[in-house]
């Protein structure tokens, strides 16, 4: 057992050499516990391509996991023996049984549902699920935003895109760019308290932490969305203020679609998802889109043309209401 506590300290230390979300890391390391476990806590180097494909069928066949869970799994898999075992499991040919994909098209809410969602939220909640909608964000991306990516002078926003490794910039809605002000003044108004009373660093890349060792400590690195209170860092311990907790924004938005009567599965990304489809429809082209979204293939964008065309099947005249 002592052997599988240090290569998970090990497979921790190789994450964050790596410069992987505190969320990469708590996966990878639950998913390869995982796979030791399924083995009776044998050790990975002394498993390979038999042992990783009757796990990979397990989770699809008995586990009924979907595809993106199974290729999570292959990935931590992937991670622990290329660059913690040091073993290259390109020649393996891995041919586990794979989950079904099914062929997925987005549910997006209407302008006036959206309309009714936001009204039901308050706060920073608000203005945060408002930006998403108005800039078409993944709610990681929102959250992520630091006060220097405002640029209020050129109307831009900077985005950091953490699944395409790249940045975007994209228009704030004017509707919102006084809120927006306010947020930052705001934010700066809290950053000096905390500062008196001790805290005031915020977390930073390891990269730029290692190259700007005071950035940690200027306002303009300060989280736009701060949590209302600070908290230690479960990597080092610091006791600083983070964003908002993406499960806390997450709650709140289902809670206002409850409000809002949405009898829809209403998650952070519907609001992605809505503002593609109703650009789309006010006869914005695919292209321009894409860019905006970030996405790096437009096959990816596609799928809203799909949206679209569902929406107008909704204008076809059933033939039994020709019966009347």
């Amino acid at each position: 057992m002592e052997i599988k506590k240090k290569l998970l300290d090990i497979v921790r230390d190789k994450i964050r050499f790596k410069h992987y979300s505190i969320k990469t890391e708590k996966s990878y390391v639950g998913w390869i516990k995982h796979y030791i476990f399924y083995h009776n806590k044998k050790h990975p180097i002394e498993m390979a391509k038999a042992e990783i494909e009757q796990f990979l069928t397990y989770l699809a066949v008995e586990r009924k996991v979907s595809p993106t869970t199974q290729n999570q799994e292959f990935s931590a898999l992937l991670f622990l023996y290329k660059e913690v075992l040091g073993i290259d499991m390109s020649s393996w040919n891995i041919q586990a049984l794979r989950a079904q994909e099914r062929k997925h098209i987005p549910q997006v809410l209407t302008k006036d549902e959206v309309k009714k969602v936001i009204e039901n939220l308050t706060g920073t909640y608000q203005l945060i699920v408002y930006l998403m909608y108005g800039c078409g964000l993944r709610m990681s991306e929102a959250l992520n935003i630091r006060i220097k990516d405002i640029d209020f002078g050129f109307d831009k926003v900077y985005i950091g895109d953490s699944k395409s490794l790249k940045d975007r910039i994209v228009p704030p809605p004017q509707a919102i760019k006084q809120r927006l002000r306010a947020q930052v003044e705001y934010v700066e108004g809290i950053h000096v308290k905390d500062v008196s009373d001790g805290y005031g660093s915020v977390y930073m890349p390891y990269a730029l932490e290692r190259k700007y060792p005071n950035a940690k400590f200027e306002t303009k690195w300060q989280f736009l969305f701060p949590m209302r209170n600070v908290a230690k860092d479960p990597r080092s311990e610091v006791i600083r203020r983070h964003h908002v907790h993406e499960k806390t924004l997450g709650r709140n938005i289902k809670q206002a679609a409850i409000k809002a009567q949405i009898h829809k599965r209403v998650t952070s990304h519907i609001f992605r998802h809505s503002y593609a489809t109703h650009l789309l429809q006010s006869g914005i082209d695919l292209r321009s889109i894409q860019e905006l979204l970030g996405h790096k293939s437009v096959e990816t964008t596609m799928v809203y043309t799909h949206v679209v065309a569902e929406m107008n099947k909704g204008r076809v005249v059933s033939p039994l209401d020709l019966l009347a």
